[in-house]
């Protein structure tokens, strides 16, 4: 049989469709009765159910997965990055006191490899069920000449809800309040860039390399999963957080400032936290100066919480985390202490 024309330009719409038949069943484990119609419509359809709430604010955040990418790229491995993007995204919502709702993603790739986007599908399927979110629909494109052969973009959006009077928005926070840090499980989703012209353009490290100080190889170490903050978080009374900030790109240094105050600084004690190994390969062999890498990396802290004082030993037990700093009279800012 002939190929068709766009085939022949590099789209093949028939495996897109035939790709697209086959994820039905992954997709489906993520929806509750709230979802309706049919996937692969236009749009997807979800019934939302507010009972129980006076003034429910939805919120909405989208982002993607940056240069991670090429460490699935690099090992092969495409089963876990689906899950960072939703996972990234629902911390994104669950500063704000939000429970997820549902989620929709953005796949563009040079050409669709069936065994590489069933093991995207799979990821962003086992993260929405884990994350209590509905996979509602999404777009996948084949754009040839716009990624390089067997490489491909992704983006998500996700929506959420939260009652209007238990928005965490920082307001209540004051001088004395403490820091609390919940760990993270490695650079999550961010720091990429520098990671990779660290370890692989300047070291000319291979990503199977074997570095002391690492349970890992390196290109595993990379490509641990980003967590899910939002379930944990979820078991705390809103009022117990005064603000909440997911520790992403910009680090410690300008995530924290998005929830003070403007009479309000942040003091970190960078000593009360052991930084997990990775983050201290990357600042020595990478001579990257100290309060760079506080602005780069999340140096082992993946959510940071702002509690008053008389609950701080009590919701850091429960929520696994350290007391990291406290909250001085300021200007909205954040500084490292040792």
């Amino acid at each position: 049989m002939t190929r068709k024309a766009y085939a022949r330009a590099g789209v093949d719409l028939d495996l897109g469709n035939r790709l697209k038949g086959d994820i039905h069943r992954l997709v489906r484990q993520t929806h509750g009765p709230e979802v309706l119609g049919k996937i692969g419509g236009f749009g997807g359809l979800f019934a939302a159910n507010f009972s129980g709430m006076r003034e429910p604010v939805l919120v909405s955040s989208i982002d993607g997965v940056g240069t991670k990418l090429k460490i699935a790229f690099a090992l092969h491995r495409h089963d876990t990055v689906g899950g960072d993007l939703v996972n990234h995204c629902i911390n994104d919502i669950a500063v704000l006191g939000a429970r997820p709702l549902f989620f929709l993603d953005y796949i563009g790739a040079e050409k669709l490899e069936p065994r590489v986007f069933r093991k995207i599908l799979l990821g962003f399927s086992r993260a929405c069920r884990a994350g209590g979110c509905a996979l509602v629909g999404g777009e996948t494109a084949q754009m040839p000449g716009m990624y390089r052969r067997g490489e491909y973009d992704l983006a998500g959006c996700i929506v959420g809800v939260v009652e209007r009077a238990c928005l965490i928005d920082g307001r209540r926070i004051q001088a004395g309040d403490q820091v609390l840090g919940l760990p993270s499980n490695g650079l999550h989703t961010n720091g990429y860039s520098l990671a990779r012209k660290i370890f692989f353009a300047q070291l000319r490290l291979k990503p199977s390399a074997q570095l002391a100080g690492l349970r890992l190889s390196l290109g595993e170490e990379l490509l641990r999963p980003h967590k899910n903050y939002q379930p944990m978080l979820a078991q705390v009374p809103n009022e117990k957080l005064k603000g909440l900030a997911h520790i992403t790109g910009g680090g410690l240094l300008d995530n924290l400032p998005r929830v003070l105050p403007d009479d309000c600084d942040a003091v970190i004690e960078t000593t009360s936290w052991t930084v997990p190994p990775i983050f201290r390969l990357l600042q020595e062999r990478g001579r990257v100066e100290r309060t760079e890498m506080y602005q780069i990396f999340n140096m082992g802290i993946g959510m940071a919480a702002i509690v008053a004082p008389n609950d701080a030993a009590a919701l850091a037990k429960q929520l696994r985390a350290k007391i990291i700093g406290r909250i001085e009279r300021g200007h909205g800012l954040v500084s490292l202490s040792s």
